[in-house]
């Protein structure tokens, strides 16, 4: 009896291997909660922001909302985790790569824009919106009108942030960064007159221009793709995310968080499904 015991053992093992390979580890009622996905998760910590307002504020309460936020719960949603197996934590730019890493949080929602140098260390779902980088300037601001005139003028360095290297870097333009953690603290600065501009993506800018005084100078110069960051190496949670924001924008849900969030904004809102980066 024990030879076919052996042998049978040896199958399995072998069939597991063959399962493995494809993706299907969960048919040999191995791995579990252990594998290294999102995808079969009981519940999930999801990475936002706090004080971007209309993408993601925490209130005094405690609560989050925004439109990262309602994207994120729909998200969970499809991936079997309800809103309230849902913990959300506040992630800054600075700290979202080692967040993943560690795994302090499962994946993160928070305007992470896709970028070539963070796809070495994260693996994104999406685009789940594509937005475009432009410019808030001081009330009464009449000197400002494009890209091209940041130069010599002081700008918005979030630590963590792409977006003031776009204009210094990529675009030559010799502005001044001046540094701050948060894009809050950016807009206090502003205010303050310590800036003489907030350069970043337009969804982040029209949610602080509501409650701030400042205007959008509507010069567009970047697609912005916001993706879902998660662990690098979890395609599986990539693939799921990716079906997830499909049905999103195929039913409706997109356009009605769109226009809930940024409706009164005066910006051109995209409310088909955006080009998928592909899951590596």
């Amino acid at each position: 009896m024990r030879a076919p015991r052996a042998h049978s053992i040896r199958g399995t093992a072998l069939a597991c291997a063959v399962l493995s390979a494809a993706g299907l580890l969960s048919a040999c009622g191995l791995g579990g909660a252990d594998r290294p996905t999102i995808a079969h998760k009981h519940s999930l910590t999801i990475g936002v922001k706090a004080d971007q307002p209309s993408l993601g504020v925490k209130g005094k309460d405690g609560t989050y909302q925004g439109f990262d936020i309602d994207v994120a719960t729909y998200i969970a949603g499809r991936l079997g985790v309800p809103k309230d197996r849902i913990r959300w934590r506040t992630t800054n730019s600075s700290v979202r790569e080692k967040a993943l890493a560690d795994g302090t949080v499962d994946m993160i929602v928070a305007t992470y824009s896709i970028t070539a140098t963070r796809k070495r260390v994260v693996t994104f779902a999406g685009p789940y919106y594509v937005a475009h980088q432009d410019t808030l300037v001081a009330p009464g601001s009449t000197a400002i009108h494009a890209i091209r005139d940041l130069k010599g003028r002081k700008i918005c360095a979030v630590t963590g942030s792409n977006s003031w290297r776009r204009v210094i870097e990529e675009r030559k333009i010799a502005a001044v960064p001046v540094q701050a953690p948060t894009y809050g603290a950016c807009m206090d600065d502003l205010a303050a007159g310590r800036l003489d501009a907030v350069s970043t993506d337009d969804l982040i800018l029209a949610g602080f221009a509501a409650g701030h005084p400042g205007k959008i100078i509507n010069a567009p110069f970047t697609d912005e793709k916001y993706g879902v960051g998660l662990k690098k190496g979890d395609l599986e949670g990539c693939e799921q995310i990716n079906r997830a924001i499909t049905d999103m924008y195929q039913d409706g849900t997109a356009a009605r968080l769109l226009t809930k969030w940024f409706g009164r904004s005066g910006l051109k809102l995209t409310t088909s499904v955006p080009q998928f980066e592909g899951c590596s």
